[in-house]
């Protein structure tokens, strides 16, 4: 899985994530990111052009070595200065308290240890940092549930670790006190791999 991994998977995700119906979420979860920013999971940098004007600086984190050589054209292209790391988000060589702003877009579904990345952003966070978030997940349909279940070693396999059917509010409410979040089925996207998790959760004022 090396070469599909390093040389053909970072094509396909960039491919496959990139369309009018993920640009509305990437936008839609970065309109409100301010000061110190930390995107987990950067990828091939499709969300670098919908960033606000005034975000002129982040850090980034991604392990695959595939995805950023892709990244470097929208990287040169974009008048954001990235700083990236080429580590997993489950140990963080940032400082507690650090950032006002930490993304992660369609993330999550890969890291084998979610809870542990979560750990680390909420660490972090500084007190009152908000953690933005757009994430598939586990649908509330029990039948659609069963597909996902079923798919999901599949998936994991053929899109670099994915899973489809793990329950986002859960894993997040279980780091952060406050959280806002909707999940709905994204349109044009079989129910399967669509059912969405967009929201801010908070890290707490001491």
């Amino acid at each position: 899985m090396g070469l599909y991994n390093e040389k053909i998977l970072p094509y396909l995700l960039d491919w496959s994530m990139a369309g009018p119906t993920l640009e509305h979420y990437r936008r839609n979860v970065l309109a409100e990111v301010s000061g110190e920013v930390l995107e987990i999971g950067f990828g091939t940098g499709l969300n670098l052009p919908y960033y606000p004007d005034y975000v002129r600086q982040i850090v980034t984190v991604d392990p695959s070595p595939g995805v950023h050589h892709l990244a470097q054209k929208r990287i040169e292209a974009s008048p954001i200065a990235v700083e990236h790391h080429m580590l997993s988000s489950e140990a963080l060589p940032m400082a507690d308290g650090t950032f006002d702003s930490v993304i992660s877009t369609f993330t999550l579904c890969s890291i084998p240890n979610i809870e542990q990345a979560l750990a680390e952003i909420h660490r972090v966070l500084k007190p009152g940092g908000r953690f933005f978030f757009v994430e598939h997940g586990l649908s509330h349909e029990p039948s659609i549930q069963t597909w996902q279940n079923w798919l999901t070693p599949l998936q994991k396999r053929i899109a670099g670790g994915c899973h489809i059917n793990r329950n986002m509010r859960q894993l997040i409410e279980q780091q952060f006190d406050q959280v806002e979040l909707e999940a709905a089925y994204a349109e044009k996207i079989p129910k399967v791999a669509g059912y969405f998790y967009q929201g801010v959760a908070t890290k707490r004022q001491p």
